[in-house]
């Protein structure tokens, strides 16, 4: 059985430990790992993870090309990779820089509107959606926060909706802390798939249950959110939660296999 890792952030080794006590902070969450590749790849091992889909976030313009060049190497030194790029929405040539990355191999993007700070669905964003559209990548994205609204699930149902050819990731069943807003307002969008990131950990099996429930099972990925999660206890609690072999399987990583066969 293969296992696909979809949610792990990893950070150059100059940065690495500031970084990742930075997440922890940004959640009050302490962290299981210190978020390396080399930490990623060990962890995954105990779980017989085969793949991880690796990304970090640009919190300032200036950021961008330096992030996406670190995961472009990391994915040449590590072939268990599979890299996603950083956008931000003031970074002005980003058409290039889309094709500079898909060109390096990245078919998409990963944001994190609460993180960066901005909205999911503001206007300068619209033309990179556009192009990540036209150019034929997807978009993941963080999902819901009580704190904020910058990607209320309500948000990201928009951008779906104006983007229709956009393939849209919403992590941690859509809508971490708002799990109930985005089953209503998220479960009927053909283009919007979801990651089981960071939900037992913080909403408990509940949310994993009824997002079970209401959301196309084959749209559903495995997510361990290194490194706040582990992936051995994630998996634990999908294997009980998901007690039919097929679906078990399909969640840990035949439905992101067949998701990336659109963008070979």
């Amino acid at each position: 059985m293969k296992i696909i890792d979809v949610h792990a952030h990893i950070f150059p080794p100059k940065i690495v430990q500031i970084a990742t006590e930075a997440i922890g902070d940004f959640y009050g969450y302490p962290m299981r790992y210190m978020g390396s590749a080399e930490e990623l790849l060990s962890a995954g091992a105990r779980a017989n993870v085969s793949n991880f889909v690796v990304f970090s976030t640009a919190t300032t313009p200036a950021q961008v090309v330096k992030i996406n060049d670190f995961i472009l190497d990391s994915c040449a030194a590590h072939p268990e990779f599979i890299g996603l790029g950083t956008m931000h929405p003031e970074y002005s040539d980003f058409a290039a820089e889309l094709d500079r990355i898909y060109a390096g191999g990245m078919r998409g993007i990963k944001l994190h509107p609460d993180f960066q700070k901005f909205y999911i669905d503001c206007d300068e964003l619209m033309p990179i959606f556009a192009h990540l559209q036209s150019r034929g990548m997807f978009l993941i994205t963080h999902a819901g926060d009580p704190r904020h609204h910058f990607s209320d699930p309500r948000r990201i149902a928009r951008v779906a909706k104006a983007f229709p050819k956009l393939n849209i990731i919403a992590a941690h069943f859509g809508g971490w802390s708002d799990w109930q807003t985005a089953r209503e307002v998220l479960a009927e969008l053909p283009n919007v798939y979801y990651d089981t990131s960071s939900t037992y950990g913080y909403g408990g099996i509940e949310p994993m249950i009824e997002g079970f429930k209401t959301f196309d099972n084959t749209h559903i990925f495995f997510g361990a959110d290194f490194p706040m999660g582990d992936h051995s206890e994630e998996i634990e609690v999908l294997r009980k939660l998901l007690p039919d072999d097929e679906t078990f399987e399909n969640v840990l990583g035949r439905n992101f296999e067949r998701f990336m066969e659109m963008y070979k």
